[in-house]
Protein backbone atom coordinates (compact mmCIF):
# COMPACT_ATOMS: atom_id res chain seq x y z
CA UNK A 1 0.00 0.00 0.00
CA UNK A 2 3.00 2.30 0.79
CA UNK A 3 4.33 1.52 -2.69
CA UNK A 4 1.23 2.69 -4.32
CA UNK A 5 0.86 5.91 -2.77
CA UNK A 6 4.56 6.49 -3.22
CA UNK A 7 4.03 5.87 -6.96
CA UNK A 8 0.46 8.30 -7.07
CA UNK A 9 2.98 10.94 -5.58
CA UNK A 10 5.38 10.83 -8.17
CA UNK A 11 2.99 10.77 -10.50
CA UNK A 12 1.01 13.81 -9.54
CA UNK A 13 4.06 16.01 -8.47
CA UNK A 14 5.44 14.93 -12.25
CA UNK A 15 1.58 15.89 -13.29
CA UNK A 16 1.80 19.14 -11.77
CA UNK A 17 5.50 19.90 -12.67
CA UNK A 18 4.32 19.59 -16.56
CA UNK A 19 1.38 21.59 -15.91
CA UNK A 20 3.01 24.72 -14.59
CA UNK A 21 6.07 24.00 -16.94
CA UNK A 22 2.81 24.81 -19.70
CA UNK A 23 1.27 27.43 -17.94
CA UNK A 24 4.66 29.40 -17.65
CA UNK A 25 5.40 28.54 -21.27
CA UNK A 26 2.16 28.76 -22.85
CA UNK A 27 1.88 32.87 -22.74
CA UNK A 28 5.75 32.93 -23.92
CA UNK A 29 4.52 31.23 -26.96
CA UNK A 30 1.74 32.77 -27.63
CA UNK A 31 3.49 35.81 -27.39
CA UNK A 32 6.06 35.23 -30.20
CA UNK A 33 3.73 32.87 -32.80
CA UNK A 34 0.90 35.98 -33.11
CA UNK A 35 1.52 38.79 -31.33
CA UNK A 36 5.31 39.77 -31.89
CA UNK A 37 4.11 40.85 -35.14
CA UNK A 38 1.63 43.10 -34.47
CA UNK A 39 4.01 44.86 -31.66
CA UNK A 40 6.58 45.11 -33.80
CA UNK A 41 4.14 47.36 -36.65
CA UNK A 42 2.56 49.26 -33.80
CA UNK A 43 6.01 50.37 -32.40
CA UNK A 44 6.90 51.39 -35.33
CA UNK A 45 3.57 53.21 -35.95
CA UNK A 46 4.50 54.83 -32.40
CA UNK A 47 8.12 55.70 -33.92
CA UNK A 48 6.55 57.28 -37.10
CA UNK A 49 3.78 59.32 -35.30
CA UNK A 50 6.97 60.54 -32.99
CA UNK A 51 9.14 61.73 -35.80
CA UNK A 52 6.19 63.64 -37.64
CA UNK A 53 5.25 65.88 -34.02
CA UNK A 54 8.97 66.73 -34.04
CA UNK A 55 8.66 67.38 -37.77
CA UNK A 56 5.71 69.43 -36.65
CA UNK A 57 7.26 71.09 -33.80
CA UNK A 58 10.51 72.19 -35.14
CA UNK A 59 8.37 73.88 -37.83
CA UNK A 60 5.80 75.04 -35.46
CA UNK A 61 9.14 76.83 -33.60
CA UNK A 62 10.91 78.40 -37.29
CA UNK A 63 6.91 79.77 -38.21
CA UNK A 64 7.32 81.55 -34.19
CA UNK A 65 11.28 82.58 -35.33
CA UNK A 66 9.83 83.93 -38.30
CA UNK A 67 7.25 86.04 -37.10
CA UNK A 68 8.95 87.76 -34.39
CA UNK A 69 11.51 89.37 -36.88
CA UNK A 70 8.83 90.19 -38.96
CA UNK A 71 7.47 92.19 -36.39
CA UNK A 72 10.71 93.34 -35.19
CA UNK A 73 10.94 94.27 -38.71
CA UNK A 74 7.85 95.81 -39.52
CA UNK A 75 7.53 97.39 -35.66
CA UNK A 76 4.30 95.57 -34.60
CA UNK A 77 3.27 95.19 -31.39
CA UNK A 78 3.95 91.93 -29.81
CA UNK A 79 1.61 89.23 -30.52
CA UNK A 80 2.84 87.27 -27.47
CA UNK A 81 3.24 88.63 -24.28
CA UNK A 82 6.49 89.49 -22.84
CA UNK A 83 8.45 89.61 -19.17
Amino acid sequence: MLHAMRRSAFWGGLLKFILYALLLAAPVWFYLTYLNGAVQNLLQAVNKVEGTSNAAQSQFSGLQASWQQFEARFGFGSSTPQK
